[in-house]
């Protein structure tokens, strides 16, 4: 036992001995610095071990040097080294300055592990918060990118969820360097596809790419990417889809380690994306019409106050259209209820077709809808938008061969002439469609006489 020499019992140390000069020139490391560091003693000595050091920890580094320099024991210090295989290794130091010797005795511990698992951790608390903070699935996806990529490379990210109704795969999510974000948003990717309907991760690397099975995308339909790793996104129900990873150089060469880890978040993420789509399908109900997807009451009066406000700030006009179907109830009496409902999809179709995007369509209930327009100065906006309606209307509705020559009576009501806020004018204008239903319908009754329909002065 006394005869194992000095070296022999340091090359037994977990931790790495490293002896440096004051330049950081490297004069000795233990046998453990390749286990940490991925480099052997030969190709080390004589190097800086600064060189080595990640380029974010430098200044803070320089200065704990500069400490032990000055004859403080550093017993606590940590900081990131790149290894010789291009991963990360977390070193906690204990490190103190021989003056005598003029170099510098340090311990590198490896924290590797533990730092690791406190970043797993932190990623599934930031999740979880990201379910909760975010407004929509796209800023989900947005914060999950972010939050992904500080564990790992994520230039190229995707997210691909299956239709419930369909079954297809579809984009919800996609950034790539390389690859333009899809007009049409279905995963034709059938990577995506095997990952989801296996339930099994998938990694593609340069050497395991000729023995996948799978036929992937052809060479010329869009660049292939060096690495390829997706797993599938599992919840209570099943598999709703997948994350993928892409690299298209060694800067991700990403491993069976990163395999892991993308797995082992990818459960809280399926769990955030559902709980997000419930509280989105709720938001839906309670603020949108269930059979034509229009904005409901509650929705209008609420855009309809902002559009005051600014109008009272800005000094221009706002426009209301109450439409009102004629004859509608012989529809349903003579046609059913599901010709009915059919109906009211084709009439909120119209609409729209018949207004900018930046206008509002609701929808209050039975046959009534309200336009919502902001009409700048222009005090015939609401005339002409009726008039449009109109012509859409002229066309008869093919109810899957019935086919219904239907027309509209629509109110119009304008900001400020016949109302100051947003009940009056809704009123207002509800009162001038019953008008124009009186007067025979499928015409527009105007808000008021042309002599007030100026712009106010500003």
């Amino acid at each position: 036992m006394h005869n194992i020499s000095s070296q022999k019992v340091i090359d037994l140390l977990l931790d790495a001995v490293c002896i440096v000069q004051e330049d950081s020139r490297i004069v000795f490391v233990s046998a453990a610095f390749e286990r940490i560091f991925g480099y052997t003693p030969q190709e080390v000595v004589g190097r800086r071990i600064l060189d080595m050091l990640h380029p974010d920890d430098l200044a803070a580094t320089q200065g704990q040097v500069a400490s032990i320099m000055a004859g403080d024991l550093q017993l606590q210090f940590e900081n990131r080294y790149v290894r010789k295989d291009g991963r990360i290794a977390h070193i906690r130091w204990t490190a103190r300055w021989l003056p005598d010797r003029q170099v510098r005795l340090a311990v590198a511990h490896d924290i590797t592990e533990r730092k690791r698992h406190e970043s797993l951790q932190a990623a599934l608390y930031a999740i979880s918060e990201a379910a909760h903070a975010t407004q929509g699935l796209v800023s989900l996806f947005e914060h999950i990118h972010e939050i992904i990529g500080r564990l790992m490379v994520a230039t190229n990210f995707s997210v691909a969820l299956r239709d419930a109704t369909s079954g297809e795969l579809r984009y919800a999510y996609h950034v790539n360097e390389r690859v333009a974000a899809p007009g049409a948003p279905l995963c034709s990717d059938s990577r995506c596809a095997e990952v989801v309907r296996t339930a099994s991760p998938l990694l593609i690397t340069p050497d395991t790419r000729h023995g996948w099975s799978v036929q992937t995308p052809p060479a010329d339909a869009v660049p292939q990417a060096r690495y390829w790793l997706g797993v599938p996104l599992r919840s209570e129900s099943g598999v709703i889809g997948a994350l993928v990873l892409q690299s298209y150089g060694e800067e991700g060469a990403y491993t069976s380690a990163d395999q892991e880890l993308l797995q082992f978040v990818s459960t809280q993420v399926a769990t955030a994306i559902e709980r997000k789509q419930i509280h989105e399908h709720l938001r839906q109900m309670a603020q949108f019409d269930a059979l034509t997807r229009l904005p409901n009451r509650m929705v209008l009066m609420d855009r309809l106050q902002i559009a005051l406000e600014r109008a009272r700030r800005d000094g221009t006009l706002v426009s209301l259209l109450f439409v009102d179907l004629d004859d509608f109830k012989r529809v349903n009496d003579t046609l059913g209820h599901a010709m009915g409902d059919l109906l009211l999809q084709r009439v909120a179709g119209r609409l729209h077709g018949s207004v900018r995007a930046s206008d509002t369509v609701a929808r209050l209930g039975g046959d009534e809808f309200v336009v919502l327009l902001e009409s700048g100065r222009q005090k015939d906006h609401a005339h002409t938008v009726a008039n449009k309606i109109l012509a859409a209307f002229s066309h008869p509705f093919d109810l899957e061969g019935n086919v219904l020559q239907i027309h509209p009576s629509i109110g119009t009501a304008l900001y400020p002439v016949d109302g100051s806020d947003a009940a009056a004018l809704l009123d207002h204008a509800d009162r001038s469609m019953y008008l124009c239903k009186q007067a025979g319908g499928g015409a527009v009754q105007p808000a008021s006489a042309p002599a007030v329909l100026e712009a106010p002065t500003l």
